[in-house]
């Protein structure tokens, strides 16, 4: 799924033929990762094992688990940044990916990222259960071949779709625990469903300029603002009934539904606010499409927290 910005190299592109130490060729390898972007995926996967065990999850499966979890979301990531290399060094935001400044051969990153999912994938199989590492290696497919080469630069749907990818280390956690899926991870996998559109629109609300110059057809770029705050809206109330529901299905305590409706109420307002700014005459910066994106990270963080801290309440 695209949702976090990078935090990105600073440091000038190398010459051509300029030597490189060994720091600056690990470094440049590590971004093709993007770091920021596993930290969200790690955020929703751990939860989701304490709620699977009931309390503490088994340390070394957690471990197993985040470890080659993190492996199959890198390489996801690193061959992403081989196919949009192209756009990526059209883009403001991403120009400064490795690939984009030649800090990586496109060979290296697209070796690399196959490298890093074989890992996870049998890592995950001989650490935990078949069924972990099947859902983890279509996770990785599901996000380069459909969402990265097909869904991205074809329609508009494209982060609606190919969020999809996003939401599989919840079932991974899940399977890692159990070997099997239940009703609880499907809900949680809904949440994070719902919530992924809303939160990437707001960030390419800020760099739309950006996904026209790379003709990605981005919801904010094809359709107009007020269509975008809709629809945002609308994915936002169906993230908050959706968080809702873990209760009945789960069968938690009292302290998640609380937590849950509160932040639903915060990430709301939020959204409504956009839609007021909009009705008052605001476009573009001015409806500081960031607040939300910036505000949806900590949502989703809070929220799985939650969902981690519950069963050790029972």
């Amino acid at each position: 799924m695209t949702v976090l910005t990078n935090r990105q190299a600073t440091a000038p592109a190398p010459k051509a033929g300029e030597p490189r130490s060994i720091g600056m060729v690990v470094k440049a390898y590590i971004a093709l990762t993007k770091p920021r972007i596993i930290e969200l995926l790690l955020i929703t996967t751990l939860p989701v094992m304490f709620l699977a065990a009931g309390g503490l999850p088994p340390l070394w499966t957690s471990v197993a688990v985040m470890v080659f979890g993190t492996l199959s979301a890198g390489s996801a990531n690193a061959l992403n940044c081989y196919v949009d290399r192209d756009i990526d060094q059209k883009m403001r935001r991403t120009r400064r990916r490795p690939l984009a400044r030649h800090q990586v051969s496109p060979r290296g990153a697209l070796v690399f990222g196959i490298v890093l999912g074989v890992l996870s994938t049998v890592g995950l199989w001989l650490t935990t259960n078949a069924l972990a590492a099947m859902l983890s290696t279509g996770a990785i497919l599901f996000y380069v071949l459909v969402y990265s080469m097909i869904l991205k630069r074809r329609t508009a749907q494209n982060i609606v779709w190919g969020g999809i990818a996003g939401c599989m280390p919840v079932m991974i956690g899940w399977a890692g625990i159990t070997g099997g899926l239940a009703w609880a991870p499907l809900v949680l996998f809904g949440v994070v469903f719902f919530w992924t559109p809303p939160h990437t629109w707001t960030l390419a609300m800020r760099y739309k300029e950006d996904y026209a110059a790379a003709k990605v057809p981005m919801l904010p770029v094809v359709a107009t603002e007020r269509r975008v705050v809709m629809e945002s809206i609308a994915y936002t109330w169906a993230t908050v009934l959706c968080s809702l529901a873990l209760w009945p299905v789960a069968g938690t305590t009292l302290f998640y539904p609380v937590v849950a409706a509160v932040l639903g109420v915060v990430c709301l307002w939020e959204v409504h606010r956009l839609l007021a700014r909009l009705n008052a005459g605001k476009s573009g910066v001015a409806l500081r499409p960031m607040r939300f994106f910036h505000w949806s990270n900590a949502y989703l963080a809070l929220l799985f927290l939650a969902v981690a801290i519950d069963p050790l309440l029972a």
